[in-house]
């Protein structure tokens, strides 16, 4: 595998749908062996996850992965609290921002970048549900454009 390939294994399609994003940063994650191997094989969730800053360390909680098949008793539990691997100056800009303004830090996708498993989190403002209309509206229009662009090219 290239070391710049980038493979995804879990995408946060709730987050693009609930939230504006601001700001994305790539992270690390501090994880154990069965951990790894159990991401590599694609079971991995993000939904309903979410990053809270704790003793100056970022910790990514309610991230689900499920324990590994050909695990012993040493298997991990599948929603403990993982510790992202980020810059100090990192950590205080988003300090920084979710404590002054309506903003909060959710992950997006995690993903495979040459051998190391990084996720991607950003920095986002909730949307309300009169943007959540207009955004579905969009989507319908863009769709519907599709479709006679095809039947005109099929005439």
């Amino acid at each position: 595998m290239a070391k710049d390939s980038i493979k995804i294994i879990s995408n946060n399609k709730k987050a693009y749908h609930d939230y504006f994003i601001l700001e994305s940063f790539e992270a690390g994650l501090s994880l154990t062996g069965t951990e790894v191997k159990s991401i590599r094989a694609g079971r991995c969730n993000l939904k309903d996850s979410y990053i809270k800053i704790e003793n100056s360390e970022a910790i990514i909680l309610n991230m689900h992965i499920s324990p590994y098949e050909q695990g012993n008793i040493f298997n991990h539990d599948p929603l403990r609290p993982r510790t992202l691997l980020l810059h100090k100056y990192e950590i205080n800009k988003l300090l920084g921002s979710i404590s002054t303004d309506g903003t909060t830090i959710v992950p997006l996708k995690v993903y495979l970048k040459g051998s190391l498993i990084k996720i991607e989190i950003a920095l986002v403002k909730g949307k309300k549900l009169y943007d959540k209309r207009a955004d579905i509206a969009k989507k319908d229009q863009r769709r519907e454009a599709e479709k006679e662009f095809k039947i005109k090219l099929r005439a």
